[in-house]
């Protein structure tokens, strides 16, 4: 977990490269984490160890959910960060969704959850995307646009004589149908763990957003692979899918999470959240030096 002696140091040290750069000390950028412009607004309370700033080309930061980040990086943008965005649209749509996964209060049918998909979700989430491909964080851009895709692809088969995939193609909610639609979460299942795979030196946030969401959605296509007859009809396995709904009930309030230590900056808050930097990531190999030059 990020620490205020270290951001104190770290601060300390850039404040004295802008000295040597030539630089005015005036800080322009303010995405996510922003930056506390003059007179060191951080120390008012107690630094804040979440804090993004901008001191020239050698600058590099540690990985961030909150910026959708995972791995250190030289923040380029000149606009807000579009990170806490789309994790904001990812996290509402599954939230939704899940709870129906879940059957809570015998809502069982998900063709709510479509405009959602649609919307925020979906076309919110895509543009978040190509927001991060423009500030040139190609792992941002990958995740969000992808996902984005996810949810209008979902709303695309689920709306209601629309596009008539679902009667049209597989003559209804056939065995077929459910079979088809678990290859499809068994897709987004391998991709979510390639992600998972590039987020282990970044934060422990960060990191349990794309376990969890795999998770979310190996249940998931396990649950509409192996049916089971209820009511006399073959349907996806309950407790899978329910599994399934739990899971991303939880992901969704990680989402929020990394979304929430993305916006929070000292212009609108007087604390922070812990993101918990890896022992092996970059931030926590530079902590552990610290450590032990300490001890020396």
């Amino acid at each position: 977990m990020t620490t205020t002696t270290d951001h104190a140091a770290t601060t300390t040290a850039m404040q004295k490269e802008e000295g040597i750069n030539g630089t005015n000390g005036t800080h322009g950028t303010h995405g996510a984490h922003g930056t506390h412009g003059r007179g060191g607004g951080y120390g008012a309370y107690g630094g804040n160890p979440l804090a993004r700033e901008t001191t020239g080309d050698s600058a590099r930061l540690p990985a961030f959910g909150g910026e959708f980040q995972p791995g250190s990086y030289r923040p380029q943008r000149k606009f807000a960060n579009p990170a806490p965005l789309g994790l904001s649209a990812f996290a509402l749509t599954t939230f939704i969704l899940s709870l129906i996964n879940l059957n809570t209060h015998g809502v069982a049918h998900p063709n709510i959850v479509v405009a959602s998909a649609f919307g925020y979700g979906g076309l919110v989430q895509l543009l978040a995307g190509m927001w991060e491909m423009a500030v040139g964080n190609t792992f941002g851009a990958t995740a969000l646009s992808s996902y984005g895709g996810f949810w209008i692809s979902f709303a695309i088969t689920l709306t209601p004589g629309g596009f008539n995939i679902v009667e049209g193609g597989y003559k209804g909610e056939t065995p077929e149908f459910f079979h088809a639609f678990g290859f499809f979460l068994f897709g987004w299942f391998i991709f979510t763990t390639l992600l998972c795979l590039c987020t282990l030196r970044s934060t422990v946030a960060f990191f349990s957003l794309f376990f969890v969401l795999a998770l979310t959605f190996l249940m998931l296509g396990i649950g509409y692979m192996e049916l089971r007859e209820v009511g006399g009809a073959m349907v996806p396995h309950p407790t899978l899918v329910k599994a399934g709904g739990g899971f991303g009930v939880i992901v969704a309030f990680i989402a929020w999470y990394n979304a929430f230590a993305g916006i929070l900056e000292p212009s609108n808050s007087f604390f922070i959240v812990p993101v918990a930097h890896f022992p092996w990531s970059d931030k926590g190999r530079e902590r552990r030096g610290k450590a032990n030059a300490a001890t020396v």
